[in-house]
């Protein structure tokens, strides 16, 4: 399966269990693969057979701009159902880190591989 990845992707919000994680704005960390059929695409040179991987990237930022979760795992969850609905991708890779989460590491995360259903 042919792959459109976005890696990177650094976006505020408010995430977390504790507290004072409720009243700061957090920076988290985004990769995103989306696995999708790109040969028809890459043939015809259209976009319109593609995942626009600028309107994914804004969908994210729109639900990580509004997150309220707890837990990154949530926030994972919701970013996943929202690429599957991006027409021709089959599966998702999300990985959401929270660098400065722990001391003495440099990030912690949760990655995730969601599929269309059969």
């Amino acid at each position: 399966m042919d792959r459109i990845f976005l890696r990177d992707l650094r976006l505020s919000c408010t995430i977390g269990v504790n507290d004072w994680e409720r009243e700061v704005q957090q920076t988290l960390t985004i990769d995103l693969d989306l696995e999708l059929d790109l040969a028809e695409a890459g043939r015809k040179d259209d976009l319109n057979l593609t995942a626009d991987y600028k309107v994914v990237r804004d969908r994210i930022e729109t639900i990580v701009a509004q997150s309220s979760f707890f837990l990154i795992e949530a926030l994972a969850e919701r970013i996943a159902e929202a690429c599957l609905a991006e027409p021709g991708v089959q599966r998702v890779r999300v990985c959401v880190e929270k660098p400065g989460a722990l001391r003495a590491t440099r990030t912690v995360g949760v990655e995730i591989v969601r599929g269309q259903p059969q």
